[in-house]
C-alpha cells in the first residue's frame, strides 16, 4: 500500500517518487541476478583476423593462460575460411562458454581483393541466424547457443611498414562490428628473468617479457577485454551492432515504426500492410505471368498455323505431282495396252498363216511324187 499523502515526493517525468515506511526486500534484486547469471553462464566469442602466423592462436592462449590446441593453418587454401571453435571454461564458480573464430587462409590468395567478405557474411550469419531465433513464434533465447562475435581483434603483421590494402579494406568493411588495434605480444614459453620465470619472446636484440607494461600492452588488453569491459561488449553487440542489423533486415521485410503520415504504427498494421502488398504483387506477378502464357499460347498458335499451312501447301503440290504423274502413267499403260493388243493380233495372224501354210505343203508333194512315178513307167 502506498505511503500517506504527506511522505509523497515532487513529481519526476509524470512518475511519483514514494518513500518506504520499512524494508521490503527488492533490494537484493542484483544479488538475484548474480545467482541468475552465474547459473546461467557467461558466453563470449572472439574473432581473430590475420595473416596465418601472425600469433593469433599464441595471444588467445596467453590472454586465458591455457592451451587450446587451434589446428595449425596451410598457406595454401584457394579462399579464406571461417573456422570456429567452443570450449567450456571455469573460473572460481564462473562457466564461460568461449568461442574463438580464426580466420584460415587470410591474405594467403594472389588476389586479396575480396578475402575480407567472407569475414563480414560471417558476422551477418550470426546476426541473421539470432534474429531468426527471436522471430520465431515458439522461441528459446534462453537455451539459444548465441555465436553473435562480441570483438574483433585484428592482427596486423609486424612487419614494420605501413598498413597493407587488405588490412585497410578489411578495417573498413568491419568498421561497424568493432575492432581493437592494441600493440601487443603474446608467448605461452617461460624464460627465466633474474630468479623468477616470466611469459616472454626472445628476440636477437633482447626479450620481450608478456605482463610487463613497459614492454607491451599485453596486460592492459587483457584487463580491458576481460576483467573490465567483456560484458560491456556482450551488451554493446547487442545493443548497438545487432539492432542496427535487426533494424536494416526488418526495414527491408517492410516493416516501419512510423507510417506514410508520421503515426505509429503497429506490428499488426505494419503485418497486414505487408499481407496485402505483397498479396498485390502477386496479383500483379500472377496477371503479368498469364498474359505471358496467353501470348506464348498465341504465338506458339501462329507457328503452327503456319507450319500447318507450310505442309498443307507441300501436300497440295505433291497430290498434283501425283496426279500429273498418275495421268502419264495412265497414257504409258494405254500405249502398252494397245501396242499388247496389235501384237497379240499379230500373232494371232501369223500363227494362222503358219498353219495354213503347214496344210497345202503336203499335198503338193505328193502330186510331185506320182508324176514322177508316171513319167518312169512311160
Amino acid at each position: 500500500m502506498a505511503a500517506p499523502h504527506s511522505g509523497r515526493q515532487p513529481q519526476n517525468d509524470g512518475y511519483r517518487t514514494l518513500s518506504l515506511s520499512g524494508h521490503v526486500g527488492f533490494g537484493s534484486l542484483p544479488d538475484q541476478l548474480v545467482k541468475k547469471s552465474i547459473k546461467q553462464g557467461f558466453c563470449f566469442n572472439i574473432l581473430c583476423i590475420g595473416e596465418t602466423g601472425s600469433g593469433k592462436s599464441t595471444l588467445i592462449n596467453s590472454l586465458f593462460n591455457t592451451n587450446f590446441d587451434d589446428p595449425v593453418s596451410t598457406h595454401f587454401l584457394p579462399s579464406v575460411r571461417l573456422r570456429a571453435q567452443t570450449y567450456e571454461l571455469q573460473e572460481s564458480n564462473v562457466l564461460l562458454k568461449l568461442t574463438i573464430v580464426n580466420t584460415v587462409g587470410f591474405g594467403d590468395q594472389i588476389n586479396k581483393e575480396d578475402s575480407y567478405q567472407p569475414i563480414v557474411d560471417y558476422i551477418d550469419a550470426q546476426f541473421e541466424a539470432y534474429l531468426q531465433e527471436e522471430l520465431k513464434i515458439k522461441r528459446s533465447l534462453f537455451s539459444y547457443h548465441d555465436t553473435r562475435i562480441h570483438v574483433c581483434l585484428y592482427f596486423i603483421s609486424p612487419t614494420g611498414h605501413s598498413l597493407k590494402t587488405l588490412d585497410l579494406l578489411t578495417m573498413k568493411s568491419l568498421d561497424s562490428k568493432g575492432h581493437l588495434p592494441f600493440a601487443v605480444v603474446g608467448s605461452t614459453e617461460e624464460v627465466k628473468i633474474g630468479n623468477k620465470m616470466v611469459r616472454a619472446r626472445q628476440y636477437p636484440w633482447g626479450t620481450v617479457q608478456v605482463e610487463n607494461e613497459n614492454h607491451c600492452d599485453f596486460v592492459k588488453l587483457r584487463k580491458m577485454l576481460i576483467c573490465t569491459n567483456m560484458e560491456d561488449l556482450r551488451e554493446q553487440t547487442h545493443a548497438r551492432h545487432y539492432e542496427s542489423y535487426r533494424r536494416c533486415r526488418l526495414e527491408e521485410m517492410g516493416f516501419r515504426d512510423i507510417g506514410p503520415e508520421n503515426k505509429p504504427v503497429s506490428l499488426q498494421e505494419a503485418y497486414e500492410a505487408k499481407r496485402q502488398e505483397f498479396y498485390l504483387e502477386l496479383q500483379r506477378k500472377e496477371e503479368e505471368m498469364r498474359q505471358q502464357f496467353v501470348q506464348r499460347v498465341k504465338e506458339k498458335e501462329a507457328i503452327l498455323k503456319e507450319a500447318e499451312q507450310q505442309v498443307q501447301t507441300k501436300f497440295e503440290h505433291r497430290m498434283l505431282m501425283h496426279q500429273e504423274v498418275k495421268l502419264k502413267l495412265e497414257k504409258k499403260k494405254k500405249v502398252l495396252e494397245d501396242e499388247i493388243a496389235m501384237f497379240i493380233e499379230k500373232k494371232a495372224n501369223a500363227e494362222l498363216l503358219q498353219s495354213q501354210v503347214s496344210v497345202s505343203t503336203p499335198v503338193v508333194s505328193l502330186k510331185r511324187d506320182k508324176d514322177r512315178k508316171n513319167s518312169s513307167f512311160t
